[in-house]
């Protein structure tokens, strides 16, 4: 347990139980929270976050695999200086990252490269989530969506839990990897970032996905062809 939380130290009992589980290390969550109080493994309480009234739905919700991805930059900096732009794509109904894209500048021409290869790998979406920045509803964007025959679904100003998705996976960003790793340069962010988004991807569960890794849920998604997963 203590090397769980030394390797992730924003991670808490409950997901540490669980990997705890696939070492063969089978406890109930009553149990893991005695030994991770015993052992002081809390991680710091953050401030509470502003609640959002739930009688405001966000827009065109996502009801089935690739029919909403939402798109954002995230903003970080190197030990030496040199600024750091991420962008990030996110399937809204698997909570996947089908992208994490690093550079120290993106232009409206590398979104759509980003765009067009997720495109041409996973097809396309039937909406394209996102704020409205400069990069997101540039003619050249617009033009490919609309060659692409994606619609848009622009959040509007100043109302972030619109793409609630995209803002959660954010966050985790943020969280479990920005603020826990010291880049030195560009190219070594870029190395780190790939593996903190396997890690995501294939080795995080999450509680929304009934603990399961979204590679795992888009795994079972795609095998029953269904819109939930067949649990045991």
């Amino acid at each position: 347990m203590r090397e769980l939380a030394a390797q992730y130290p924003r991670y808490g009992y409950r997901r540490i139980q669980f990997f705890l589980g696939h070492r063969g290390h089978v406890m109930s969550v009553d149990r893991a929270h005695r030994l991770w109080r015993l052992h002081c493994l809390q991680v710091p309480k953050k401030r509470p976050r502003r609640r959002v009234a739930a009688s405001r739905p966000r827009p065109l919700p996502a009801t089935d695999i690739g029919q909403v991805w939402a798109y954002d930059f995230v903003f970080d900096a190197c030990a030496n200086g040199q600024q750091l732009k991420c962008l990030t794509v996110v399937d809204e109904f698997t909570r996947e990252c089908l992208a994490i894209d690093v550079a120290g500048s993106i232009r409206s021409g590398r979104v759509i490269e980003v765009l067009s290869k997720l495109v041409s790998i996973h097809g396309s979406p039937q909406h394209l989530r996102s704020d409205n920045g400069p990069e997101f509803v540039s003619r050249a964007v617009l033009k490919w969506l609309t060659q692409a025959n994606i619609d848009t679904a622009h959040i509007d100003p100043g109302k972030l839990w619109q793409n609630g998705s995209n803002e959660s996976f954010n966050g985790k960003f943020r969280d479990e990897c920005l603020s826990m790793e010291c880049f030195r340069n560009p190219i070594d962010a870029e190395i780190v970032i790939e593996q903190c988004w396997r890690q995501y991807h294939e080795g995080r569960p999450h509680s929304s996905l009934w603990q399961l890794t979204p590679a795992e849920l888009k795994q079972q998604l795609l095998s029953t062809n269904s819109p939930e997963p067949a649990i045991s």
